[in-house]
């Protein structure tokens, strides 16, 4: 006797079969990486011999005990609030720039596209010899000026804020994305603006900025969570600034100068793949996810995010 299915169930099959790809990638890529992750965090693992359970010594071990946790944490921090603010402010401003031009837009968009397709690695190293103290050409040019260039990657004090000069050279993602976004403003809200005396602040106030507000959320979440996963960047520069060469079987400890550039991501493949300590990764990797979930889900809640509330 043939199987006959109803048509209740054969609309859930045939549903299943459409969200499969999804489900599979979900559980390949996301859920069973993230349970792995917390049932390692709990184990003393060292990739090479079999896990021992050893409960919360992990943990206690990242918050109590592990000297770098505190510095990586605020120099990531530190990277999120500063480096995706300047980035969502200075790509919108570009875009506003470029819309505004009635000559030479194109010449200009690519202009300031051009540096976000530098590959990191080769962008980042381009940036340090740029940035060096002594025969870097910035320098060169500030001393003509007469004043003194800071030491940028070399000095704690001016590492992180070298960063985000580089990030924010390579502002042209952003910039396209706001530059669509202003450009699918319709021009009857301009026009009536203007008709009820609206001035330059007060249009973009009104009428742009409404308008833009998912896009500029947009762009803050996917720069947080970009951020948290800083990483290749920080590595490179500090490492060309020190001045150690790279080679194979080198080690590279992270953080130059005085773990000014140290951040979790690289804390992480140190802990994980240098020491062979996989708990305390797993729970570094615990921490950086719960941190950026949580930012994630306070500026996407109505009314006390970046979305407004609807009536």
């Amino acid at each position: 006797m043939a199987l006959t299915l109803s048509n209740p169930a054969r609309r859930r099959l045939r549903t299943l079969g459409f969200l499969s790809p999804w489900l599979i990638g979900f559980s390949a890529f996301f859920a069973y990486p993230l349970i792995a992750t917390v049932y390692f965090s709990f184990m003393h693992y060292n990739q090479i011999q079999k896990p021992d359970f050893v409960g919360l010594r992990n943990w206690q071990y990242v918050f109590e005990q592990m000297p770098l946790f505190g510095p990586a944490l605020w120099n990531t921090l530190w990277l999120v609030v500063v480096m995706v603010a300047l980035r969502v402010v200075f790509g919108l401003s570009l875009g506003l720039l470029i819309t505004k031009i009635k000559t030479g837009a194109g010449f200009f968009r690519t202009a300031f596209y051009l540096p976000y397709l530098a590959p990191p690695v080769a962008a980042t190293v381009a940036f340090v010899f740029l940035l060096n103290p002594s025969t870097g050409p910035v320098n060169e040019v500030l001393a003509h000026l007469g004043i003194t260039g800071p030491n940028w990657f070399n000095d704690a004090a001016w590492a992180k804020p070298s960063l985000v000069m580089l990030s924010l050279w390579g502002i042209g993602d952003l910039m396209v994305i706001f530059m669509a976004a202003l450009l699918d403003v319709p021009r009857e809200q301009y026009e009536a603006a203007e008709l009820d005396g609206a001035g330059a602040w007060s249009k973009f106030r009104y009428v742009t900025w409404p308008s833009i507000t998912p896009i500029v959320m947009f762009a803050v979440v996917t720069g947080v969570v970009q951020t948290m996963q800083y990483y290749t960047q920080a590595l490179v520069a500090g490492k060309i600034a020190s001045g150690v060469s790279i080679g194979p079987g080198s080690v590279i400890q992270p953080g130059y100068p005085d773990h000014s550039t140290l951040t979790v991501p690289q804390l992480v493949y140190s802990m994980g793949f240098q020491n062979f300590n996989t708990g305390a990764a797993c729970v570094l990797s615990l921490v950086l996810f719960a941190i950026a979930m949580a930012v994630t889900m306070l500026l996407m809640r109505k009314r006390s995010g970046l979305l407004a509330a609807e009536d």
